[in-house]
């Protein structure tokens, strides 16, 4: 499996905010995609752990591998947390406190797209984490999945030191509230569907600061990685990697009269300014 990015030896350097390395679906050729990573100028990419099972793993890959990682209880997985969780990740804040790579609380949020799903115990884990990082002064990289309006109220409730509001998918409003409260948003594959007409404008309109680039990896393929139904159900897989960063912002790129050169120094700085200790 080969980027088309990578095959053009581009000399920007990129990060992609959200990447979820660890994922069972890289276990075969973890190594290779990193390396496809850096080929197609991937420098950094942010790994956010998504249950407390899963922290000292994460941990371990991204100290290994020099990558910037995240800790958190993802809304997915709130069925199956506990409160003792929450413990330990409070423990895990704190004895990673000077551990460059630490760079958020995440990935935390709210799902009410999901069915089954409890929301009261969504926002109870929501709200104890958005503590948490409260306490360990760190921003959060927060799941915005039909939830805006009442993450933005977790967030008025317990301010943090902004963060990213990853696959941003809301209004113009609830964007610009966000922003407000020193989050940046993120973009990635939904970004290259030309259907996708809200997410294409809220990019060509936003404040330059207000963006951030990403991947989801091994989720949210962009169009050309894009299986119909017809073809999942034939057996055919897709699978997104942190190499198809630059192709992404390239349609960033379009939709904002950028050059790719300045797509990737604009975002690379906003990145760096959420998360401070990116590159720290």
């Amino acid at each position: 499996m080969g980027c088309l990015a990578a095959r053009l030896s581009t000399p920007l350097m990129w990060i992609d905010t959200h990447c979820h390395w660890d994922a069972p679906e890289f276990d075969a050729d973890r190594e290779a995609v990193r390396e496809r990573a850096l080929a197609a100028g991937v420098a950094h990419f942010v790994v956010p752990a998504v249950q407390a099972a899963d922290f000292a793993r994460t941990q371990q890959l991204c100290r290994a591998a020099g990558q910037p990682y995240a800790l958190g209880i993802h809304p997915l997985y709130t069925p199956q947390a506990q409160e003792a969780d929450l413990a330990q990740l409070d423990a895990a804040l704190r004895e990673a406190r000077d551990d460059p790579l630490l760079v958020a609380v995440g990935e935390i949020g709210l799902d009410f797209f999901v069915p089954g799903l409890d929301p009261e115990r969504q926002q109870f884990f929501y709200a104890e984490q958005l503590k948490l990082a409260a306490r360990h002064e760190l921003p959060v990289i927060l799941h915005v999945r039909r939830s805006s309006d009442t993450l933005l109220a977790g967030l008025r409730r317990t301010p943090v030191r902004g963060g990213i509001a990853h696959a941003f998918n809301g209004s113009r409003q609830q964007a610009d509230a966000f922003i407000d409260r020193g989050f940046a948003l993120g973009f990635g594959g939904t970004l290259t569907f030309e259907r996708s007409l809200q997410i294409r404008r809220l990019a060509a309109d936003l404040p330059p600061e207000a963006l951030v680039l990403e991947t989801d990896a091994p989720d949210i393929p962009p169009q050309w990685l894009y299986r119909t139904a017809e073809q999942r159900l034939a057996g055919e897989r897709s699978r997104n990697e942190p190499c198809e960063l630059p192709r992404i912002a390239q349609t960033l790129a379009d939709l904002r009269g950028w050059t790719l050169a300045q797509t990737a120094a604009i975002t690379r700085a906003n990145a760096c300014r959420v998360l401070p200790k990116l590159l720290a």
